[in-house]
């Protein structure tokens, strides 16, 4: 399974996350409406991302550029248009707010464009909720693309995860509920949530 550990940024917290073992992208948010906004990113060879929400395509393509970005995550109205036109040599995320099994409809035209898709509790802010929407809507997912699973998954989260079984479900996006402030994550909490999910 994936970990992806969204909302970092170029600080000790978020190094000692990127050296955790189990631990495989890291998220770095470029939108300014965000608590957890950075122009950073780290010196890593695990997979960096990009978080985006409704960004034009020149800077979308700007940050890839200067961080070395292997994937870009968009939380916003992006258009299967514009997903086409972003750059060939990252992988796409494409992310949507779930409430509701009607919200899983949403993701039938990006199918063959993203490469994977993100499902995150519904919510004007784009993510960082800290809460989780109801995970049964997720048997109501019959598309080809895998997805990663957030929104308000915690320490606590180990055995509800584990319970959950669906053949595209690729890994788990942890963000606010793993920090002490708003880009200061908590590395033993983390790492901690990665022994758990082992057992």
């Amino acid at each position: 399974m994936i970990i992806k550990v969204c909302g970092l940024a170029d600080n000790a917290e978020s190094r000692a996350v990127a050296g955790l073992d189990g631990v495989d992208m890291l998220g770095f948010i470029f939108y300014e409406g965000s608590p957890r906004y950075t122009e950073s990113t780290l010196a890593t060879a695990k997979k960096k991302v990009g978080v985006f929400v409704n960004a034009p395509l020149e800077y979308v393509i700007e940050k890839v550029n200067t961080h070395g970005l292997n994937a870009v995550q968009l939380h916003g109205r992006e258009t299967p248009e514009y997903v086409k036109q972003l750059p060939k040599n990252v992988e796409i995320i494409k992310v949507f707010g779930i409430a509701s099994v009607e919200d899983l409809e949403q993701t039938k035209v990006y199918d063959g464009l993203a490469d994977m898709f993100l499902f995150d509790t519904k919510s004007p802010k784009h993510g960082g909720t800290g809460t989780a929407f109801d995970w049964q809507v997720l048997e109501n997912y019959k598309g080809e693309t895998p997805f990663l699973l957030s929104g308000g998954i915690g320490p606590d989260s180990a055995e509800a995860l584990k319970n959950i079984s669906h053949p595209k479900l690729s890994g788990y996006d942890l963000n606010s509920r793993f920090e002490l402030a708003p880009k200061i994550k908590d590395a033993i909490l983390i790492a901690n949530f990665l022994n758990e999910m082992k057992l």
